[in-house]
């Protein structure tokens, strides 16, 4: 008599549409076809996002296909394998019997194995006179063997996408280093920044594009979001690149004239660094401190955007700061109200310049209880630029950003 191959499980589990499908499936894999099985569990596993099972239950699967004798998996053959619970959480590095029963029905629903139960659920083997299997109980593997392609295609789209979303990342994470350096260069070299259409735009603006761009990228975003962003960013990249490259040449078509004015203005070291045409005349009787020559000058840093990061240095102003001198003597009286002693303030100003030192100055005030010692903290930055150190550029962008977060906040 023919054996019958049960098609329900036992108990009160109930059957599905999608069971029946999987047993179709199972049943219509050709006879020759042969599949390594720890190649297609590999597949499996990097398409479990997609075939919708959990590392666990992808453990349990391990368990089962560690109790088939054979590497290979054989069309033709019987597939069941028909491991006892006990012996199956030992393999499953011990799993409770209750997570083994949950993650063995995950695997049935995802048609992944096909339950084949015996009249009373438990799982054995009958074997004739000879000693061959005639009926299992327990466990089919074929679907796995049927359904192998299908993984196969699954997991080679997810390694593409994986791909994919690495070189997205990737190309962010070298926009955003890129573009950050260049606008630090922009503004500590004074490069000028023109629109097409427009006329000057400060380097705070280009910043504060920058920023909006990363701020919007998700805490967890897919492939095509990042792909956006990443062309936003190596756009804004080539623009800003393309400001460099464009003040550059037009530096070099007039080096050689720029070169003689830099020796004249340079043969004279006590001559004083012009901070704006209008100040010499207001302190031509002062003398100037011996320093060596400061890369701060003038046009170097917007005035609008050092008050757009330190606005609270207005509020000291006698009749507000509408040029760099207004802002220096601002600074000056600043300092006293922020206990500088005098000798701190006169260092700073010959190591770093007037004008920076007046910035740093203005950011102290703004930071405000978070500097505990502003005079220390002002003699710690002179060391710095002694050393060669300190650069201003950082410290008026770390104060931008700290101001957009704020009007975020607000």
């Amino acid at each position: 008599m023919k054996a019958h191959t049960p098609t329900t499980s036992f108990g009160r589990r109930s059957l599905t549409l999608a069971h029946v499908a999987t047993q179709i499936v199972a049943s219509g894999r050709p006879p020759e076809k042969v599949v390594h099985k720890w190649k297609i569990f590999h597949a499996i596993c990097s398409a479990r996002a997609r075939l919708g099972v959990s590392e666990r239950a992808l453990s349990v699967l391990n368990a089962l296909l560690t109790f088939h004798p054979e590497t290979a998996l054989r069309g033709e053959d019987d597939l069941i394998v028909f491991p006892s619970n006990e012996r199956l959480t030992q393999r499953a590095h011990g799993m409770p019997a209750s997570t083994l029963r949950r993650h063995l029905a995950v695997l049935v629903d995802n048609g992944l194995i096909v339950r084949r139960d015996s009249p009373n659920g438990k799982r054995y083997v009958r074997r004739g006179t000879s000693g061959d299997i005639e009926l299992a109980f327990g466990f089919d593997l074929s679907p796995i063997v049927a359904r192998a392609e299908e993984f196969e295609t699954l997991a080679a789209e997810v390694e593409a996408e994986m791909r994919a979303l690495k070189l997205a990342r990737e190309r962010i994470t070298l926009c955003r280093r890129d573009i950050a350096k260049m606008i630090a260069t922009g503004i500590e070299e004074g490069v000028p920044t023109r629109r097409a259409g427009k006329g000057p735009a400060d380097w705070q603006e280009v910043h504060a594009v920058f920023r909006s761009i990363v701020d919007g990228i998700p805490r967890t975003a897919t492939r095509s979001q990042l792909e956006v962003i990443a062309d936003e960013l190596s756009q804004l990249a080539d623009d800003v690149l393309n400001l460099l490259e464009t003040h550059v040449k037009t530096t070099n078509s007039s080096a050689n004239e720029s070169q003689s004015e830099r020796h004249i203005q340079n043969s004279n070291p006590d001559h004083p660094i012009e901070l704006e045409p209008n100040l010499q005349k207001g302190r031509a009787a002062r003398a100037e401190p011996k320093s060596q020559p400061t890369r701060f000058a003038e046009g170097s840093y917007p005035l609008g955007m050092v008050l757009s990061a330190c606005p609270d240095i207005v509020d000291y102003a006698k009749d507000g700061i509408s040029n760099w001198r207004d802002f220096i003597a601002t600074a000056t009286v600043v300092r006293s109200m922020l206990g500088i002693s005098p000798s701190a303030w006169e260092e700073a100003q010959t190591v770093m310049g007037e004008l920076p030192a007046a910035v740093v100055v203005a950011c102290i005030l703004q930071r405000g209880a978070a500097i505990n010692s502003a005079g220390g903290y002002l003699r710690g930055l002179t060391r710095k630029a002694e050393a060669g150190e300190f650069s201003l550029g950082p410290i008026l962008m770390a104060q931008i950003n700290s101001r957009l977060r704020e009007k975020r906040r607000a």
